[in-house]
């Protein structure tokens, strides 16, 4: 392409504002404020000649490319401390490579200057040998005229983001400071142009990606950090085990001896932290009030360095974002102060503020100097040495064990009966039964517990409250019925562990756990587990009668399988086993308490010697010395 066309190309695709003005033409445009550029004296371009000259599209005024220049030779978007013009040069697809471009990009990796060119791929450089830089120099061009005070309240109220300036200071004609957060990097540079000084004007932000600030990189000398541990040393108190680091930057013992000690500095945090490390890592009290901090990501080593610390003062900084406290979540804090940090005002109430702080601690007993509810935790302090033995069945009480040992005797041995028929003595008029097995996704006719997946109510899975209400079996007639409709079963007695969860004069409510195997059908010798929920009311004397019954089956694990059935169960017989009279079922209890054996054992001694107890008595006892007695007889 020829001069004039590129000219030509420039002018049709700028629409920025500050370029060459048309006489003839009407209004201002979309940008009705003037740009500074628009009152700039004409100046001559880098290379000598004047800007925008004849032979860049004719006229006097500027040229495309001047109007990417600010008055101190400024590119929107590009380094300044960069002197190379070849870096003004536009990108042209068909034109032959540039080697000046090339070592422009070469001079960005290697990171030099303190912003760099902005490169392709990863070739932006951070001064430190290349890579990602994380730091952003914000620079707002004619700034020196601005008050500080008033740029940066302009700023704030147009950011989405708040924002901390840092080292902000004036360079030429430009204001400038630093932010190390992207995020609000890049709303900062939303708010350019929309702000208009008293004169018109609109304000310009510029954002270039830069290593991180020199002063935040310096280390303090040796003889710097021995004045700073006297005047630690100073401000410790060994009684309380409590450092005082409140505004400690203008501390006479540091400014006397010229050393700059900022608390929201890197190098100064750091070293603070090592003191602290190596001289009272047993420290309890930190106060860092008034320090200007705006970050917290220095503190966190305090986290793994000094774990006793229960008290930390952070009022009066700058802390904007109640994520910065994440950043110390490891810290058993029981006391806190943020009170007069920015983030203290983004919340709607006084309990929303409690809420978040004690989200990231939730041991803390005092905030901003305000005592706080005693919080409520379930972690366990002190490890016991040992844990107390498992045991397999909880009964409460000895007066309650008997009746529910001799109750699930007799309820077992007709249910494992050839008729379950006999089971309306047990269940109360009104009672009401459920079946429930696990949630699965397969295929009830390939899942092995297919014979019970059609009457399950497991509530996961049934969402419709009518199947739900048709899935319960309510009084006694149609329980029976349908627990005659099961796989025919033999339990393992041995195998049963019973907890008592409720108790009362009116109301007893327990659970069995234990293995069964199905003795009949296409499951023959299946080995299940399963949980039953008793819920019984008093039937006179010591009987039970269920009012609620919740069976719970699925399949046994390998270990429970080995383990079932080792012992000799009986034989069930083909008739239901008839109910023992009151008198028996309390002389059961009783021998089953005397002699320690399990209600199966006690009832076959005392029917053998005819429910003569003080006969059996004397047999067991003669058994017993003998060692004739089997081990099984004494498992409950």
């Amino acid at each position: 392409m020829s001069t004039t066309d590129d000219s030509r190309f420039n002018n049709d695709h700028d629409d920025r504002v500050g370029g060459q003005k048309i006489r003839n033409r009407k209004g201002r445009g979309p940008f009705r404020a003037p740009m500074y550029s628009d009152q700039a004296p004409a100046s001559r371009s880098r290379h000598g000649g004047p800007r925008g000259g004849g032979q860049r599209g004719g006229g006097g005024g500027p040229g495309p490319r001047a109007r990417f220049d600010d008055e101190d030779g400024d590119v929107a978007m590009m380094d300044s401390n960069s002197q190379d013009s070849s870096s003004q040069q536009r990108f042209n697809p068909y034109g032959r490579p540039n080697r000046r471009r090339d070592d422009r990009f070469d001079r960005g990796s290697r990171g030099g200057g303190g912003g760099g060119q902005r490169g392709r791929g990863n070739h932006r450089g951070d001064g430190n040998g290349g890579g990602r830089k994380t730091w952003f120099r914000i620079s707002i061009p004619h700034g020196r005229k601005y008050d500080k005070e008033w740029l940066l309240k302009s700023l704030q109220n147009l950011c989405t983001m708040p924002f901390t300036p840092i080292q902000y200071h004036l360079e030429g004609n430009r204001a400038q400071f630093y932010i190390e957060d992207s995020t609000t990097a890049n709303a900062l540079t939303k708010v350019s142009r929309r702000i208009t000084d008293n004169k018109g004007y609109k304000v310009t932000v510029m954002m270039f990606p830069c290593a991180p600030p020199a002063f935040l990189q310096t280390e303090l000398k040796p003889e710097d950090l021995e004045h700073l541990k006297q005047c630690m040393a100073k401000r410790f108190d060994g009684s309380q085990q409590a450092l005082d680091l409140n505004n400690i930057q203008i501390d006479p013992d540091l400014v006397s001896q010229n050393i700059d000690v900022a608390l929201n500095r890197k190098n100064s945090m750091q070293a603070i932290i090592k003191i602290i490390e190596e001289n009272i890592p047993e420290l309890v009290c930190l106060n860092l009030s008034n320090n200007k901090l705006f970050r917290l990501d220095d503190l966190a080593e305090l986290v793994q360095k000094v774990p006793n610390l229960k008290t930390l003062n952070l009022s009066h900084n700058e802390l904007k974002a109640e994520r910065e406290l994440d950043k110390l979540k490891g810290l058993k804090l029981a006391e806190l102060w943020l009170d007069s940090n920015p983030l203290c005002s983004f919340f709607k109430d006084q309990a929303a503020y409690i809420s978040v702080v004690r989200a990231r601690f939730p041991r803390l007993l005092k905030l901003d100097g305000q005592d706080l509810p005693t919080p409520i935790g379930f972690d366990v302090e002190v490890v016991p040495a040992a844990l107390p033995p498992c045991k397999p069945s909880y009964f409460g009480s000895e007066e309650i064990k008997g009746p529910i040992l001799g109750f699930l005797h007799q309820y077992y041995s007709v249910y494992d009966s050839g008729d379950r028929q006999a089971l309306l003595d047990a269940y109360h008029d009104v009672a009401t039964f459920s079946l429930v097995i696990p949630f699965t996704m397969q295929n009830p006719s390939r899942c092995s517990l297919g014979d019970y997946q059609k009457d399950s109510r497991n509530l996961k899975k049934m969402k419709d409250p009518t199947t739900r209400f048709r899935l319960l079996k309510n009084t006694r007639l149609n329980v029976v019925a349908f627990l005659n409709e099961l796989p025919k079963t033999q339990h393992d007695t041995a195998s049963l562990n019973i907890d008592v969860n409720t108790f009362t004069n009116t109301l007893l409510a327990f659970t069995v756990s234990g293995i069964f195997k199905e003795v009949e059908g296409k499951s023959r010798d299946s080995v299940r587990a399963f949980t039953r929920v008793f819920v019984t009311v008093p039937a006179g004397g010591t009987s039970l009668c269920i009012v609620n019954d919740q069976l719970f089956v699925r399949n046994a694990s390998t270990e429970e399988i080995r383990r079932a059935f080792v012992a000799p169960a009986p034989t069930p017989s083909s008739s239901p086993v008839p109910s023992l009279s009151a008198p028996q079922q309390e002389m059961l209890t009783a021998f089953s308490l005397k002699s320690g054996m399990n209600l199966e054992w006690s009832q076959k001694c005392l029917q053998d010697n005819k429910w003569d107890f003080n006969l059996a008595a004397q047999v067991f006892t003669d058994l017993k010395a003998h060692g004739k007695i089997p081990d099984v007889a004494f498992n409950k």
